[in-house]
């Protein structure tokens, strides 16, 4: 990561401290580097030659899931660009780029480039399977749903039960996605699955348990994980969610520190300083609130991967709520899905346009999905347009499903539900309605 001379001291020495760490992690060469070594080796002698450029593409996929460094997806794009120059009809390379275009949140453009490998491979059922997934990402839920089930009539193995899940996830079968879930672990298991992807999985199936407020088997979920890939970013962060739904936040914020030390996301410098606020340690918790917009508007890259997460953190804090609602809108152009919606109205609502949130909200809601947060917002939308049944119901909603869904917002939830039922609802302009009685969500991101 390239340092931008305009970061302020106390955010240079956040990430300089993070990323310590990875300079050792780096010096131990994976097989992924090894492969793009070798292959390398081979294009200096043969820079025409497709397959090895196909093969080079795939190993930088590989290491841009080890390390979250999304560079590598960059690298792979451009070397399985110049494979298809070569050979046009490789439904592989085609289906591999379509996915390099999906990490990289070019969702049209991976979903042409699946349709592309399956015009040569119809029955290429990985190519079905990364094509489900760029729908699901647009809101396209029936088309995924379509690409899911044909993907699985072609065969079954852990990566198409690991898709499914998500599609069953967002449709509120909470149930459907574990047992899917666990059962890719198992498949993954007997066929030895790349430690990385067996960890994925596993994280995956933390989440869904985390949703469901279940610490102890999101725990075991987020621990296997890391003894099937060590360090793994993403399961490191779990387990700082289930230390931080304990209030172990010492253990949450180490393990906070020890994921950022991987991979540098704004999401997870949000919730280290959100961790930090609730351990009454707010002045560190500024520097790495600080260091959330500075990774967002590093490149290029970032700005697009990050718009969302971005929008959720000014909104969340109460900042820059005009920024926030572009990003929001700017969002909803290019993805259709229940969160750019949920974005949406969260933003709307912070912006005092309270009516238009919970149309937003409504389009949010319309699945079903069991996510706390979904109908946390739900709530404190009803509650700032003064409709306290319905704040009520969403809010109460929220906290069944998920107590420990935020350090702070849960609390927030819950002060407020409390609130609803020992007074009676205010009707007059000056209650909840108004911009001055919404409640500060205070120095914290939203992911």
């Amino acid at each position: 990561m390239r340092i931008a001379t305009a970061l302020p001291t106390c955010v240079l020495g956040v990430l300089l401290v993070a990323l310590a760490p990875l300079h050792a992690l780096a010096q131990r060469a994976s097989t992924a580097d090894n492969h793009i070594a070798y292959l390398q080796s081979v294009l200096r002698r043969n820079p025409h030659d497709a397959r090895a450029l196909y093969r080079l593409g795939d190993a930088y996929i590989r290491k841009a899931r080890e390390t979250g460094d999304v560079a590598y997806f960059k690298r792979a794009e451009g070397a399985i660009r110049q494979s298809l120059e070569l050979t046009p009809d490789n439904a592989g390379a085609s289906r591999h780029l379509a996915y390099v275009l999906y990490s990289l949140h070019d969702f049209d453009g991976a979903a042409t480039h699946a349709r592309r490998a399956l015009a040569v491979d119809e029955t290429d059922r990985h190519a079905y399977g990364v094509l489900g997934d760029a729908l699901l990402e647009v809101g396209k839920y029936t088309e995924s749903e379509q690409a899911y089930r044909r993907m699985m009539e072609l065969g079954t193995d852990a990566y198409g039960y690991a898709r499914r899940a998500g599609l069953k996830s967002v449709h509120g079968d909470s149930g459907g996605a574990i047992a899917d879930l666990e059962r890719a672990v198992a498949d993954g298991l007997v066929a030895g699955l790349p430690a990385e992807s067996l960890a994925w999985m596993l994280w995956q199936l933390g989440i869904e348990h985390a949703a469901l407020g279940r610490l102890d088997r999101a725990e075991a979920a987020f621990t296997k994980a890391l003894a099937a890939y060590p360090g793994y970013h993403r399961a490191l962060v779990g387990l700082a969610h289930v230390r931080a739904a304990r209030n172990r936040f010492d253990e949450a914020v180490a393990l906070y520190l020890k994921a950022l030390a991987v991979v540098p996301q704004p999401d997870y410098a949000a919730a280290l300083g959100d961790v930090l606020v609730a351990a009454g340690r707010p002045a560190e918790a500024r520097k790495h609130y600080e260091l959330v917009e500075y990774i967002g508007r590093l490149d290029a890259i970032n700005q697009v991967l990050y718009n969302r997460e971005l929008a959720y953190f000014y909104a969340d804090h109460d900042v820059k709520l005009d920024t926030a609602l572009e990003l929001a809108r700017r969002e909803l152009t290019v993805r259709q899905d229940i969160y750019a919606y949920d974005l949406l109205a969260w933003t709307l609502t912070k912006n005092g346009r309270h009516a238009e949130a919970q149309a937003a909200m409504a389009s949010a809601l319309r699945l079903g999905t069991q996510d706390a947060r979904l109908f946390y917002h739900a709530g404190m939308i009803a509650h700032a347009l003064a409709d306290a049944d319905q704040a009520r119901t969403h809010l109460a909603r929220a906290l069944a499903l998920n107590p420990h869904f935020h350090v702070r917002h849960a609390r927030v939830a819950a002060d407020t539900l409390a609130s609803l039922n020992a007074n009676p609802p205010l009707t007059s302009a000056s209650g909840p309605g108004s911009r001055a009685a919404h409640p500060r969500t205070g120095s914290r991101p939203g992911s």
